[in-house]
């Protein structure tokens, strides 16, 4: 990694430590609304990066593009209306980043006719952190949609099997696979085996249209 790409990681940085902890305190704070106090109890309703990174899944997604946080648990017999309420706590970790990324663009909007900015200047450098902020989370919620395990989308394409576990714990652990070798094999050729990367841009680019940014 050349000086350039330090530099562009710790732009990234800011960005995907919200991201990540706005993600998964949603999952959190829902499970807990919902009436389970699993993640209450494992200190997870937090904004604290601490109580939501994995030192491991953060590294890889640093160098490699993809990782994770730690997943948030829950008691499924603790919940109010089970069937429901799963697919609330699994939905709210992605639209938790969209509504981040809507607020995030307000504020870019907000600081460009506001704010004077000059080239390599600090406020120019925050102006590209918030940028780049914008696009991560707006990555967050089209990737958590993914209906393949572990990823949030799984809980709503899946969730009719759950009243078979055998066979909901067997298209979980194989999908989770599927899941690791095609990310894993985009990594190694360099593809981009989902091509979500246009619907990102589209979002981030219209969000910031309806907003006057150009």
């Amino acid at each position: 990694m050349d000086h350039f790409d330090i530099i562009r990681t710790l732009k990234f940085l800011p960005g995907i430590i919200i991201g990540l902890t706005f993600h998964e305190f949603s999952h959190a704070i829902v499970a807990k609304w919902c009436g389970d106090n699993t993640s209450a109890e494992q200190g997870r309703v937090s904004l604290n990066p601490l109580r939501h990174i994995d030192p491991l899944g953060f590294i890889l997604l640093l160098v490699a593009g993809f990782g994770w946080a730690k997943p948030v648990q829950f008691r499924e017999q603790n919940l109010r209306n089970p069937k429901t309420d799963i697919l609330k706590i699994a939905l709210a970790g992605p639209f938790s980043n969209a509504v981040l990324a809507i607020l995030l663009s307000v504020i870019l909007v907000i600081c460009v006719k506001f704010v004077s900015f000059t080239a390599g200047s600090i406020a120019d450098i925050s102006l590209e952190i918030l940028f780049y902020a914008i696009y991560i989370n707006w990555g967050l919620f089209v990737f958590n949609l993914i209906p393949l395990p572990p990823l949030d989308g799984s809980h709503v394409l899946f969730h009719p099997f759950r009243k078979y576990p055998e066979l909901y714990s067997w298209l979980y652990r194989y999908g989770s696979l599927a899941l690791f070798f095609v990310l894993i094999a985009g990594s190694i050729t360099g593809k981009n085996i989902f091509p979500i990367g246009s619907l990102i841009q589209s979002l981030a680019q219209g969000f910031l249209g309806i907003l006057g940014y150009r």
